[in-house]
């Protein structure tokens, strides 16, 4: 279903401030926010310390059950912010937008330096990792390849992130 409304389309998408799509500012505002949480307070040292060992956490008199639903919360919000943010740089949306982006979300966030294992994560490698997966994208698009090619290719690129990453985990 289209949007109609020009001031939406314009906050969530198309428009600019000061030059600047306002995309940018967005991503630029989820950044600094990942970034406050996850180094400047504790509820962010506690979703590290619960992904690490849920064990040592919970011994540690961190509430995993609950610093595990305000997780499941903050994604469903984060979730959310996307499909807005999709639906005002498309003008609109269906359900089904996005799906294939789970993959190259996967690598970025891989590729950016978060452990999979738990316990390690980086809001400026995660950007890295997500403007490098979406150049690596573009250049699957521009080289012709079919949709489960590129699928195939950054499944390749999560294989070989992951098994540095567990080569990395295992020498130190």
């Amino acid at each position: 279903m289209p949007v109609l409304d020009a001031t939406f389309v314009w906050l969530f998408g198309s428009g600019s401030l000061l030059g600047i799509p306002i995309l940018v500012w967005w991503t630029a505002a989820a950044v600094l926010a990942g970034w406050h949480v996850v180094r400047q307070r504790r509820f962010g040292a506690h979703v590290l310390a619960v992904g690490n060992n849920e064990r040592a956490a919970q011994v540690a008199g961190i509430r995993v059950g609950r610093v595990k639903m305000a997780v499941f919360i903050a994604s469903g919000m984060t979730a959310a912010l996307a499909g807005i943010l999709y639906d005002g740089r498309l003008g609109g949306a269906r359900y089904t937008l996005g799906e294939a982006d789970l993959m190259t979300v996967l690598a970025a966030v891989i590729v950016g330096g978060t452990a999979l294992t738990g316990g390690k994560a980086s809001i400026a490698g995660a950007l890295v990792g997500s403007l490098l997966m979406s150049m690596i994208n573009n250049g699957l698009i521009l080289a012709g390849l079919s949709v489960s090619q590129q699928m195939i290719v950054r499944g390749a690129i999560i294989l070989i992130a992951v098994s540095l990453s567990l080569r990395a985990r295992k020498s130190q």
